[in-house]
């Protein structure tokens, strides 16, 4: 009987509390064990949600109001306070809060039929609709007014006059702020359900599919924003780079007012790359005394930014053949009248054939190229880990999904000292080239995990 409590003691002290915070803002709580990777939790979660695959999403964990995508392949203990190691349930002690952690979407997408899986392209609509209500682009007021009649249509079906009368929503569950302000409450709720009206010959799913459209087009939805600074000594930042979903933008913030500095689409971006703090950006076509450099605060941050650039980089390259063929069926679909095969199946089926990157690659790439704005044909010097990596390794073709993960840094291991971080070293540096890879024949069968696939090119 001892044996068996003693027994029962280990294993619990072996579980640890977990926190998963999904795009509906629904929680998920679970035990997992000490040991467990990230792909591990993201499997639970997936599990509970019914969810085949999650290829757009990722795990991240907040560092300084900003959130830092997991490499998944790594222990959960890499991404949460020295605690976590410690005995879950001492006799005496208080019982101490869960670990959290966010289901959130790491890569993103305009055409949701890119995701084949109908739970995680639900979260995907969610997160969009999240940042919607955080969006500002004044000059694309009406828009918002079409994805309140969207998300309505989605969520609550199509307008029926005997319900959907007087209050039948809530305003500030569908408007930014600043929209309420400036036209009014009562304003919306008069105008807004002939909106909904508007679309009452959609279903939900084609609604859904509709709202991530267009949500793509505002420019601070599908995208990633990460602040740094003009100098080493400035403070608070005032430089914020944005990645969006066909490159970068350079930000100043003037007033909190963001003012766009640099549109840095993936073609005529040369060569990113890091030096401890420093974060360097070699745009295309111009001198190397002109590229921008910016500061990231620690080595450790320029890392993990790079390869979040990077990862997102070759997504962009390998969703274009899907992208393109969506495209065409849709305009064909269009030209036939045929708005019943616009939602069927058939178009989901290609998300399938999208070569998403392997658990562990987001956000944290797993090889990089360095630019040359002359020539394809030579390897050159890849991206390298913050500090333990080597200095440099040769690549001459776009990383593979389900190519071997590059080993982690522990976020929250030691730090350099002052002496250490003013040295440049081996595995404190990297770099990664865009303009290089857009000008490399994409490979014609890419792996999905499993056995290769082909991916359809443009015609």
């Amino acid at each position: 009987m001892a044996g068996t409590l003693g027994s029962d003691v280990e294993t619990v002290s072996q579980l640890r509390d977990v926190l998963v915070v999904l795009p509906t803002q629904e929680t998920l709580r679970l035990a997992v064990e000490v040991r467990a990777t990230g792909q591990e939790l993201l499997q639970r979660v997936c599990d509970l949600k019914s969810m085949r695959e999650a290829p757009l999403f990722g795990l991240s964990v907040v560092r300084d109001n900003e959130h830092v995508f997991m490499d998944l392949t790594q222990k959960l203990s890499k991404y949460f306070a020295k605690d976590w190691k410690k005995e879950a349930y001492k006799s005496g002690e208080p019982r101490r809060p869960p670990f959290v952690t966010f289901l959130r979407v790491q890569y993103y997408v305009e055409n949701g039929r890119v995701i084949s899986d109908r739970t995680a392209r639900h979260l995907y609509y969610r997160h969009l609709r999240e940042r919607v209500l955080r969006s500002e682009c004044p000059h694309r007021e009406e828009l918002y007014f079409l994805l309140a009649g969207l998300a309505l249509q989605a969520e609550l079906g199509r307008h029926r006059e005997a319900a959907h009368t007087g209050r039948y929503f809530q305003p500030h569950a569908y408007f930014p702020p600043w929209i309420l302000a400036k036209w009014g409450i009562e304003f919306v709720l008069q105008h807004v359900p002939a909106v909904h009206r508007e679309h009452r010959g959609l279903m939900p799913l084609e609604a859904e599919l509709r709202f991530i459209q267009e949500a793509c087009r505002l420019d601070d939805v599908p995208i990633h924003f990460f602040r740094l600074h003009k100098d080493k000594k400035e403070a608070p930042p005032t430089i914020v780079l944005g990645l969006t979903l066909k490159g970068m933008h350079i930000y100043q913030e003037v007033n909190r007012t963001r003012q766009l500095l640099h549109d840095l689409p993936w073609s005529r971006v040369d060569k990113l790359a890091f030096l401890g703090k420093k974060f360097e950006i070699q745009r295309a076509g111009l001198p190397s005394a002109q590229k921008l450099v910016y500061y990231t605060g620690c080595p450790l941050r320029s890392r993990h930014l790079l390869r979040l650039l990077s990862s997102s980089h070759r997504l962009h390259l390998r969703v274009q053949p899907v992208l393109q063929q969506l495209r065409q069926l849709q305009e064909a679909e269009e030209k036939k009248h045929y708005c019943e095969s616009y939602v069927s199946d058939g178009l989901e089926l290609d998300g399938r054939l999208v070569p998403w990157p392997s658990p562990g690659s987001a956000g944290s790439g797993n090889s990089g190229h360095s630019a040359d704005s002359h020539t394809s044909s030579h390897p050159s010097s890849a991206e390298a880990d913050a500090y333990h990596m080597p200095k440099e390794m040769s690549v001459d073709e776009p990383f593979l999904a389900g190519d071997a993960p590059a080993p982690e840094d522990d976020p929250s291991g030691p730090r350099p000292g002052p002496d250490e971080a003013a040295q440049p070293e081996a595995g404190r540096h990297g770099e990664w080239g865009p303009a290089r890879l857009l000008r490399t024949p994409l490979p014609l069968r890419l792996r999905l995990g499993g056995p290769a696939m082909p991916v359809p090119g443009p015609r």
